[in-house]
């Protein structure tokens, strides 16, 4: 088995849509980033490429590629779930974390769940989200910017 850590952050700024696990959730402010600035699956990927010492996302899909501008993140991740596929591992597990102070992100965690688990072809109980605060401390919490963190587990392939 192998284990890998991601991370991805992302100031947020008015006028760009808060894009979550592939979906657009109601506020006033959005990740700026050259994709859609969707921290989650960004965390997921780098997770899944550091687990095979596959680089990061950055190495994948640079910002420096202005086809990439506005992607759909949700792609990057089945891009990235093929790459474990093709070096022989399935997905075991993801466990991620986001740390944000606004928008309240805990009503929408099951449908980001459910949303990563397809896209990786696992079951829904083996991707976990957790919205977090950081009461009001630093950049997650004074409403600046998010976080996100992810462990995840693959397997050699049976």
């Amino acid at each position: 088995m192998r284990i890998g850590h991601g991370f991805d952050a992302h100031r947020l700024v008015s006028g760009r849509p808060f894009v979550f696990a592939g979906a657009t959730i109601e506020s006033p402010v959005g990740p700026l980033g050259h994709s859609d600035g969707d921290a989650l699956v960004h965390a997921i990927c780098d997770a899944l490429l550091g687990a095979l010492a596959l680089g990061d996302l950055g190495t994948h899909f640079p910002s420096s590629d202005p086809r990439l501008e506005g992607k759909n993140s949700m792609d990057f991740l089945g891009h990235v779930a093929a790459l474990v596929a093709d070096a022989g591992y399935v997905v075991g597990n993801v466990d991620a974390s986001v740390v944000v102070q606004a928008p309240r992100l805990a009503a929408h965690t099951g449908d980001a769940a459910r949303r990563i688990a397809a896209v990786l072809g696992i079951a829904r109980d083996c991707v976990s989200v957790k919205p977090k605060t950081s009461d009001g401390m630093g950049y997650t919490g004074d409403g600046t910017g998010i976080a996100a963190y992810a462990v995840a587990l693959v397997l050699p392939r049976r």
